[in-house]
Parts: structure tokens; C-alpha cells; sequence
């Protein structure tokens, strides 16, 4: 067994957890049509889509303890003898189950948590929708005007596509800017600080990030509302 080989395989594993975040995000969306059609949190359908989120979570901490093992393993086996090597399958083996204990509960995997979130916050907007029905004596104009201000990027100054939540102070970006803004900052070895005037938040990082498919619905049907392509 060649250690050369290995980086390719993790590589490729590494690729399957973006395609499973991808799919994760595909059922999001889709229970949230469901919440948005029937108006509830509770119907078999969105038990069943929940399950597969699980699930999902369930595959993605299992390759990351698989990663995680082989490159704890491959770098200590590294600097051992090269009889090290026969031990090689074992040793990753056993850190993998170690981790797998460590790491088990998919409860608490950032999809999930978002998917339970974002349920419970579309079936709130369909709520306040439908009371809002019922009075119809909201102002326009402050309502026009209170939308696009929650949906402006703060960094590009208009609408935003992707938006995305910072789970530290709360505040939305558009993903693109956010993303660019940070690679560009750790390039020149610098933070990226919250650029919502007032906020603290001095060190944004891209795991404090979370799309907002519920934000970016309101987005959407603001859009069409609005007569925007």
C-alpha cells in the first residue's frame, strides 16, 4: 500500500460530502414547499423528508471520522519506521470507531439544526401570512421599504441572491460577497469583521455561515410580488 495513493481516495470522499450537503439543502427546500402548502410541521411527507435529512447527516459524520482517521493515522505512520505500515489498517480501524463513538449524535449536524429551524420559520411567515389576510391594514410603502433593507447585502449594497445567516451576531450577506470578502482578508492575513454598522462581530469566519432558504424565499416572492425577473 502506497501513501501516495491515499489523498486521491480522501479527495474523492471529500467530493461525495459536498454533493451530500448539496442534496441535504434539495430536501430543505422541498419541505419547506411542503410547510408552505399545507400550512403545517406535522404531515407525513415532511416526516418522511426530516428522515432522509437525517440520514443524509448520518453519512456525512461518517466520512468526516473516515478522513479524519486516515490523516491522523497516515501522518503519524509517517514519521514511524517503514514496518509501521502493516499496522497501517488496523490503527485507522480503530480511530475510526473511536471517533464514530466521539461523534455520533446526528441531532446536532448544522443541517439538520438549519432544517428544523428554517421549518419552523416558514410555517411562522405562513402564519403571519395569513393574518396579515385577515387585517389587511398593513402600510405599503413601509412594508416595501422594511423588505428591501432586511434583503440588502450589507457588503454589496443590493439585493441579496444566496443569503446567508452569521450564526454569531445574526446578521445576512450575500454568500458569494461573504465568501469572496473572507478568502480575500485571510489572503492578506487579516479578519473579516461584520460590516453591519455598529456590530462587534470582529472575526467572521466561513463556518460561522449558514444559507438562509427560508430568507431566500421571502427573496424570491418578493421578486415576483415586486414585478423583478
Amino acid at each position: 500500500m502506497s501513501l501516495s495513493s491515499v489523498q486521491p481516495a480522501l479527495s474523492s470522499l471529500k467530493t461525495c460530502q459536498v454533493d451530500i450537503g448539496t442534496g441535504m439543502d434539495i430536501v430543505s427546500d422541498v419541505a419547506l414547499d411542503l410547510v408552505e402548502a399545507q400550512g403545517t410541521d406535522d404531515s407525513p411527507s415532511l416526516r418522511k423528508l426530516e428522515q432522509m435529512m437525517l440520514e443524509c447527516a448520518a453519512l456525512d459524520r461518517e466520512i468526516n471520522c473516515f478522513v479524519e482517521s486516515v490523516e491522523q493515522t497516515t501522518a503519524h505512520v509517517r514519521r514511524e519506521p517503514p514496518q509501521a505500515m502493516f499496522s497501517l489498517l488496523n490503527s485507522v480501524k480503530n480511530r475510526f470507531a473511536e471517533l464514530k463513538d466521539r461523534d455520533s449524535d446526528v441531532q446536532r449536524h448544522s443541517k439538520v439544526v438549519a432544517f428544523r429551524d428554517n421549518i419552523r420559520k416558514s410555517l411562522a411567515q405562513v402564519n403571519q401570512s395569513a393574518a396579515a389576510h385577515v387585517e389587511e391594514e398593513l402600510d405599503e410603502d413601509i412594508a416595501v421599504t422594511q423588505s428591501q433593507t432586511n434583503f440588502t447585502c450589507p457588503l454589496t449594497q443590493v439585493e441579496m441572491v444566496n443569503p446567508v445567516r452569521n450564526k454569531k451576531c445574526q446578521h445576512y450577506y450575500d454568500q458569494e460577497a461573504a465568501l469572496t470578502m473572507i478568502k480575500t482578508r485571510h489572503n492578506n492575513k487579516k479578519k473579516f469583521r461584520c460590516p453591519v454598522v455598529g456590530c462587534s462581530n470582529s472575526d467572521v469566519k466561513q463556518s460561522d455561515l449558514e444559507l438562509d432558504l427560508v430568507m431566500k424565499r421571502l427573496i424570491q416572492t418578493n421578486k415576483r410580488q415586486s414585478g423583478k425577473s
